[in-house]
Protein backbone atom coordinates (compact mmCIF):
# COMPACT_ATOMS: atom_id res chain seq x y z
CA UNK A 1 0.00 0.00 0.00
CA UNK A 2 0.85 3.64 -0.62
CA UNK A 3 2.17 5.53 2.24
CA UNK A 4 -0.79 7.85 2.18
CA UNK A 5 -2.99 5.06 2.64
CA UNK A 6 -0.80 2.61 5.19
CA UNK A 7 -0.67 5.98 7.34
CA UNK A 8 -4.98 6.35 7.16
CA UNK A 9 -5.11 2.49 8.21
CA UNK A 10 -2.81 2.93 10.93
CA UNK A 11 -4.86 5.73 12.00
CA UNK A 12 -8.10 4.02 11.99
CA UNK A 13 -6.43 1.02 14.01
CA UNK A 14 -5.52 3.39 16.52
CA UNK A 15 -9.21 4.18 17.42
CA UNK A 16 -9.86 0.36 17.68
CA UNK A 17 -10.37 -0.92 21.40
CA UNK A 18 -7.45 -1.59 23.32
CA UNK A 19 -7.85 -5.97 23.39
CA UNK A 20 -8.50 -5.68 19.32
CA UNK A 21 -5.53 -4.03 18.28
CA UNK A 22 -2.48 -6.84 18.93
CA UNK A 23 -4.51 -9.12 16.59
CA UNK A 24 -5.72 -6.21 13.82
CA UNK A 25 -2.05 -5.08 14.17
CA UNK A 26 -0.74 -8.61 13.57
CA UNK A 27 -2.65 -9.67 10.65
CA UNK A 28 -2.26 -6.13 8.79
CA UNK A 29 0.83 -4.96 9.10
CA UNK A 30 3.05 -8.50 10.40
CA UNK A 31 3.43 -6.91 13.63
CA UNK A 32 4.68 -9.35 16.90
CA UNK A 33 2.36 -8.46 19.41
CA UNK A 34 2.14 -10.19 22.71
CA UNK A 35 -1.76 -10.80 23.41
CA UNK A 36 -2.02 -9.65 26.54
CA UNK A 37 -0.50 -6.08 25.19
CA UNK A 38 -2.98 -2.80 25.95
CA UNK A 39 -2.44 -0.45 23.67
CA UNK A 40 -4.74 3.11 24.03
CA UNK A 41 -5.40 5.77 21.19
CA UNK A 42 -2.23 5.64 19.72
CA UNK A 43 -0.35 5.55 16.03
CA UNK A 44 2.30 2.65 15.34
CA UNK A 45 4.17 3.03 12.41
CA UNK A 46 7.05 0.82 12.07
CA UNK A 47 8.45 -1.08 9.25
CA UNK A 48 9.17 -3.75 12.02
CA UNK A 49 7.42 -3.74 15.07
CA UNK A 50 8.10 -6.27 18.44
CA UNK A 51 5.97 -5.60 21.69
CA UNK A 52 6.41 -7.91 24.56
CA UNK A 53 4.17 -9.40 27.19
CA UNK A 54 2.31 -7.28 30.02
CA UNK A 55 3.14 -4.11 28.50
CA UNK A 56 0.60 -1.14 28.42
CA UNK A 57 1.07 2.13 26.10
CA UNK A 58 -1.43 4.56 26.62
CA UNK A 59 -3.59 7.20 24.80
CA UNK A 60 -2.15 10.08 22.41
CA UNK A 61 1.40 8.36 21.61
CA UNK A 62 2.84 8.50 18.07
CA UNK A 63 5.27 5.95 16.75
CA UNK A 64 6.04 7.10 12.86
CA UNK A 65 8.91 6.37 11.07
CA UNK A 66 10.56 4.13 12.61
CA UNK A 67 12.54 1.21 11.39
CA UNK A 68 12.64 -1.56 14.04
CA UNK A 69 10.66 -0.84 17.53
CA UNK A 70 11.52 -3.37 20.04
CA UNK A 71 9.56 -3.09 23.08
CA UNK A 72 10.19 -5.48 25.95
CA UNK A 73 8.13 -6.83 28.35
CA UNK A 74 6.26 -5.02 30.97
CA UNK A 75 7.08 -1.85 29.55
CA UNK A 76 4.76 0.68 30.32
CA UNK A 77 4.38 4.39 28.09
CA UNK A 78 1.99 7.02 29.90
CA UNK A 79 0.27 9.92 27.29
CA UNK A 80 1.85 12.15 24.68
CA UNK A 81 5.00 10.56 23.76
CA UNK A 82 6.65 10.94 20.37
CA UNK A 83 8.82 8.66 18.59
CA UNK A 84 10.27 9.51 15.44
CA UNK A 85 12.66 8.44 12.51
CA UNK A 86 15.95 5.95 12.99
CA UNK A 87 16.58 2.85 11.92
CA UNK A 88 16.02 1.04 15.71
CA UNK A 89 13.93 1.81 19.12
CA UNK A 90 14.45 -0.23 21.75
CA UNK A 91 13.28 0.01 25.03
CA UNK A 92 14.40 -3.02 27.10
CA UNK A 93 12.13 -4.76 29.96
CA UNK A 94 10.76 -2.93 32.60
CA UNK A 95 11.44 0.53 30.66
CA UNK A 96 8.68 3.29 32.01
CA UNK A 97 8.26 6.31 28.80
CA UNK A 98 5.82 8.56 31.60
CA UNK A 99 4.28 10.98 29.15
CA UNK A 100 5.23 14.53 26.76
CA UNK A 101 8.51 13.14 25.87
CA UNK A 102 9.73 13.62 22.15
CA UNK A 103 12.67 10.66 21.29
CA UNK A 104 13.14 11.75 17.91
CA UNK A 105 15.95 11.45 14.96
CA UNK A 106 16.14 13.73 11.58
CA UNK A 107 14.62 11.38 9.06
CA UNK A 108 17.01 11.92 6.15
CA UNK A 109 19.96 13.37 7.63
CA UNK A 110 22.99 14.09 5.95
CA UNK A 111 25.93 14.36 8.30
CA UNK A 112 29.15 14.68 6.65
CA UNK A 113 30.55 11.86 9.24
CA UNK A 114 28.72 8.63 9.88
CA UNK A 115 26.07 7.82 11.83
CA UNK A 116 24.18 4.66 13.65
CA UNK A 117 20.23 6.31 14.49
CA UNK A 118 19.48 4.01 16.89
CA UNK A 119 17.56 4.36 20.56
CA UNK A 120 19.07 1.43 22.76
CA UNK A 121 16.77 2.15 26.50
CA UNK A 122 18.66 -0.44 29.00
CA UNK A 123 15.99 -2.06 31.39
CA UNK A 124 14.43 -0.86 34.08
CA UNK A 125 14.78 2.55 32.81
CA UNK A 126 12.70 5.78 33.34
CA UNK A 127 12.39 8.85 31.04
CA UNK A 128 9.60 10.96 32.81
CA UNK A 129 8.56 14.25 32.05
CA UNK A 130 8.97 16.51 28.69
CA UNK A 131 12.14 15.03 27.76
CA UNK A 132 14.14 15.50 24.67
CA UNK A 133 16.22 12.82 22.93
CA UNK A 134 17.69 13.59 19.75
CA UNK A 135 19.09 10.31 18.54
CA UNK A 136 20.03 10.75 14.62
CA UNK A 137 23.23 9.74 16.04
CA UNK A 138 22.91 6.55 18.57
CA UNK A 139 21.95 7.30 22.37
CA UNK A 140 22.33 4.33 24.71
CA UNK A 141 20.57 4.59 28.51
CA UNK A 142 22.31 1.39 30.46
CA UNK A 143 19.98 -0.79 32.88
CA UNK A 144 17.70 1.59 35.36
CA UNK A 145 18.58 4.99 34.62
CA UNK A 146 16.51 7.97 35.31
CA UNK A 147 16.26 10.99 33.06
CA UNK A 148 14.18 12.89 36.27
CA UNK A 149 11.93 16.06 36.26
CA UNK A 150 11.26 17.64 33.41
CA UNK A 151 13.01 19.57 30.24
CA UNK A 152 16.19 17.71 29.58
CA UNK A 153 17.75 17.75 26.42
CA UNK A 154 20.00 14.83 24.52
CA UNK A 155 21.74 15.77 21.39
CA UNK A 156 23.48 14.09 19.53
CA UNK A 157 23.82 16.19 16.28
CA UNK A 158 24.61 19.75 15.18
CA UNK A 159 24.43 20.97 11.40
CA UNK A 160 26.77 18.87 9.86
CA UNK A 161 28.21 16.59 12.38
CA UNK A 162 26.98 13.98 14.95
CA UNK A 163 28.44 12.03 17.49
CA UNK A 164 26.67 9.05 19.99
CA UNK A 165 25.68 9.76 23.94
CA UNK A 166 26.47 6.75 26.36
CA UNK A 167 24.53 6.83 29.68
CA UNK A 168 25.77 4.64 32.65
CA UNK A 169 23.68 2.15 34.43
CA UNK A 170 21.60 3.37 37.08
CA UNK A 171 22.89 7.33 36.46
CA UNK A 172 20.14 10.07 37.77
CA UNK A 173 19.75 13.10 35.49
CA UNK A 174 18.25 16.33 37.04
CA UNK A 175 15.63 18.53 35.47
CA UNK A 176 16.56 21.14 32.82
CA UNK A 177 20.27 19.28 32.09
CA UNK A 178 21.91 19.07 28.77
CA UNK A 179 23.82 16.75 27.41
CA UNK A 180 25.86 17.61 24.16
CA UNK A 181 27.11 15.39 21.08
CA UNK A 182 29.85 13.10 21.70
CA UNK A 183 28.60 13.43 25.75
CA UNK A 184 29.55 9.90 28.10
CA UNK A 185 28.26 9.22 31.64
CA UNK A 186 29.57 7.04 33.99
CA UNK A 187 27.22 4.51 36.00
CA UNK A 188 25.85 5.20 39.42
CA UNK A 189 25.97 8.40 39.26
CA UNK A 190 23.57 11.61 39.75
CA UNK A 191 23.82 14.70 37.28
CA UNK A 192 22.81 18.07 39.23
CA UNK A 193 20.35 19.83 37.56
CA UNK A 194 20.90 22.48 35.01
CA UNK A 195 24.30 20.32 34.37
CA UNK A 196 25.20 20.74 31.05
CA UNK A 197 27.76 17.92 30.05
CA UNK A 198 30.01 17.65 27.15
CA UNK A 199 32.78 15.19 26.16
CA UNK A 200 33.50 12.15 28.38
CA UNK A 201 33.19 12.02 32.24
CA UNK A 202 34.85 9.26 34.29
CA UNK A 203 34.49 8.30 37.68
CA UNK A 204 31.90 5.78 38.68
CA UNK A 205 29.80 6.70 41.84
CA UNK A 206 30.43 10.33 41.51
CA UNK A 207 27.99 13.86 41.92
CA UNK A 208 28.32 15.84 38.69
CA UNK A 209 27.49 19.35 37.67
CA UNK A 210 28.11 22.69 36.58
CA UNK A 211 28.62 24.48 33.53
CA UNK A 212 30.46 22.83 32.00
CA UNK A 213 29.45 20.15 33.89
CA UNK A 214 32.12 18.26 35.86
CA UNK A 215 32.92 15.68 38.54
CA UNK A 216 32.38 17.47 41.91
CA UNK A 217 32.73 14.56 44.52
CA UNK A 218 32.32 10.37 45.37
CA UNK A 219 28.77 9.78 45.79
CA UNK A 220 28.00 9.15 49.96
CA UNK A 221 26.26 6.53 51.78
CA UNK A 222 22.67 8.70 50.86
CA UNK A 223 23.66 9.26 47.70
CA UNK A 224 24.23 5.46 46.65
CA UNK A 225 20.51 4.41 48.21
CA UNK A 226 18.95 6.77 45.20
CA UNK A 227 21.25 5.05 42.71
CA UNK A 228 20.54 2.01 43.70
CA UNK A 229 17.30 2.02 45.16
CA UNK A 230 14.20 0.08 42.44
CA UNK A 231 13.02 2.22 39.72
CA UNK A 232 9.55 0.46 39.83
CA UNK A 233 8.35 -1.58 42.26
CA UNK A 234 7.93 -4.67 40.26
CA UNK A 235 11.55 -4.82 38.69
CA UNK A 236 12.25 -8.56 39.07
CA UNK A 237 15.35 -9.03 41.67
CA UNK A 238 17.77 -9.85 38.77
CA UNK A 239 17.62 -6.02 37.46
Amino acid sequence: MTRRTRLAVLAMVAVLPPRWKPTVYRRLFGYRIAADVRIGLTLIDAAECDIGAHTVIGHGNLFIDVGRLLIGDHVRIGALNVVRGGEEVRLGRYVTVMRRNELNSIVGADPVNPNDPRLVVGAGTVITDGHRLDFTDRIELGERVIIGGRNSSLWTHNRQRTAPIVVGSRTYIGSESRLAPGSCLPARSIVALGSVVSGTLTGDESLIGGVPARVLRPLDDHDRYLVDRPTRDDLPEEL
